[in-house]
């Protein structure tokens, strides 16, 4: 994994990312490419299968969500980078797989800082409409 400089790269190089081919206002194929012709196939099966789990509804929700804006196939395939992107970051990270936390990863510090402030604002005056504290007791910048 110390190879692959992100997660991106990683993923580009198993052939999971579409291709941006355009100059001079005409488009062509924006399809995966070849590449990974041993792993791409078994990250697909794997994506498959996480599809049809029913322990873990998390990827189910997303690949429903996905494939009514790509279509079957492109969410499959949208699934799959997910999951590789998740491999990685547990190999790099050593932490263990927590679905909750996949919409942080490959994130920029400053908008997860921005989340964060925000999600403390909103917290704060969740409680001060409870009135469990007082706007005076919090100091938000």
């Amino acid at each position: 994994m110390s190879q692959s400089s992100s997660s991106k790269r990683l993923c580009c190089w198993a052939g999971l990312t579409p291709g941006n081919n355009e100059s001079a206002d005409k488009k062509k194929s924006v399809r995966i490419s070849r590449a990974g012709a041993y792993l791409k196939p078994a990250l697909v099966q794997v994506a498959h299968a996480a599809v049809k789990s029913t322990n873990s509804s998390y990827y189910k929700v997303k690949y429903e969500r996905i494939s009514k804006r790509r279509g079957k196939k492109g969410a499959i395939i949208a699934i799959a980078r997910m999951i590789l992107t998740a491999i990685y970051h547990m190999f790099i990270t050593g932490e263990v797989f927590n679905p909750i936390v996949l919409y942080k990863i490959d994130m920029p510090q400053e908008i997860r800082e921005k989340q964060k402030d925000k999600a403390i604002r909103q917290a704060a005056k969740f409680l001060i409409s409870l009135g469990l504290i007082k706007a005076t007791d919090v100091s938000v910048a």
